[in-house]
């Protein structure tokens, strides 16, 4: 694809909200109609299917980078238009796997979806630094402590060194009535700021009930802020998107009435993401 599809989500440290924001930018673009694909380039600290609530066969990314098994084997597919490639929690997986293979990865996952998502580790390491190259664009999270903001400078350092460019920086957990600048956070970083994202109770609560925020709790106030990040960063409206879809589905629902699906709210068995997969794998190699 010509445009920017493949995204990088980063911070310099952990627990600024950087899954949460990769989950969360993801969904939001999948309600929209987009085709997305959300992957855990966390080798050494996976936590990407507990904030869905998937529990991956034995399959996962670190199979693949062992050449043990597919990018299509380790995909399982979350909801309409979103698939997560998880990581192996086991340390002897992590031993084994090799982070070069994410090139393949990533190219593979390039073709077949709209949007990629790699939610990267923390930290300064070979596997944390190689995505960074590898994306389109890295999207640096943090929170507007200082600690974490000096933080973020390094990673821009980082994917700097590792050829990548930085797109701009989202800030979490801000306040209404702080009286920190996050438009000076940003200029202080020399990156243009994606959007703030407010403090909300429901993204804790939507972390334990395994559910994007932007589906737990779609009207409150950091769930707003995730889509419209999402949608500047698409370049869409994704509220008509949606409405769109929402009718046309109305109308499919009364010409098929009594006809039955998968599952009758739109989501599939994740088993069934292999075959899509390699279905759209196969069309984009067809195409180009």
């Amino acid at each position: 694809m010509s445009q920017e599809t493949v995204y990088a989500i980063a911070s310099g440290k952990g627990g600024v909200g950087k899954t949460t924001t990769t989950v969360n930018l993801g969904t939001a673009l999948a309600q929209a109609g987009e085709r997305v694909a959300v992957v855990d380039v966390d080798l050494g600290m996976a936590n990407l299917a507990g904030f869905v609530s998937l529990s991956p066969d034995a399959t996962t990314l670190h199979d693949v980078l062992t050449n043990d098994a597919s990018i299509e084997d380790a995909t399982y597919r979350l909801a309409d238009n979103i698939v997560a490639v998880p990581s192996g929690t086991g340390l002897d997986d992590y031993a084994k796997a090799s982070p070069e293979g994410l090139r393949d990865v990533v190219a593979e996952l390039r073709d077949a979806y709209d949007f990629v998502f790699l939610d990267v580790g923390a930290g300064i390491s070979h596997e944390t630094v190689l995505p960074l190259g590898l994306a389109d664009g890295v999207l640096i999270v943090s929170t507007p402590e200082p600690a974490a903001v000096q933080d973020s400078r390094k990673t821009i350092e980082l994917t700097d060194r590792a050829g990548g460019a930085v797109e701009g920086l989202i800030v979490t957990r801000t306040h209404a009535d702080s009286d920190v600048s996050y438009e000076e956070i940003a200029a202080q970083l020399d990156i243009p700021l994606m959007g703030a994202v407010p403090n909300d109770s429901s993204a804790r609560e939507s972390v334990y009930a395994g559910t994007p925020l932007v589906v737990y709790d779609p009207e409150g106030p950091a769930a707003t802020a995730y889509r419209r990040i999402a949608a500047d960063l698409a370049g869409i409206d994704l509220e008509e998107r949606a409405r769109r879809r929402s009718e046309s589905d109305s109308d499919s629902e009364r010409e098929d009435d009594g006809a039955t699906g998968d599952d009758q709210d739109g989501t599939h068995d994740r088993e069934a993401a292999h075959d899509e997969v390699s279905s759209a794998i196969t069309e984009a190699e067809s195409d180009s």
